[in-house]
């Protein structure tokens, strides 16, 4: 499985999403590989992902995608982001 974050230049936002979806596949004992990416360079990166987290602004610039796109409204809050990572991909 494969998580990709995304944000506008690929190195604050996703980073800090990276770091938290690392903790939350931890915590919920899944096993997935975590990239950081910048907009516009998802269709390169996000060809194989399970699953996409990013910003409300950078939805449409993701465009069609078999990625589940995800939004977090908040990049500090490692509870939103293990709640939505278990929704993607969790056992259901």
């Amino acid at each position: 499985m494969k998580i990709v974050t995304i944000c506008g230049a690929g190195i604050g936002a996703s980073g800090i999403l990276k770091v938290n979806a690392e903790k939350a596949l931890a915590t919920l004992g899944l096993d997935a590989s975590v990239v950081a990416a910048d907009v516009a360079s998802v269709r390169a990166v996000s060809e194989d992902a399970n699953v996409i987290l990013t910003s409300q602004e950078f939805v449409e610039a993701i465009g069609s995608t078999y990625a589940e796109v995800i939004v977090i409204r908040n990049h500090f809050d490692q509870g939103e982001i293990t709640a939505a990572v278990d929704r993607a991909l969790g056992e259901h």
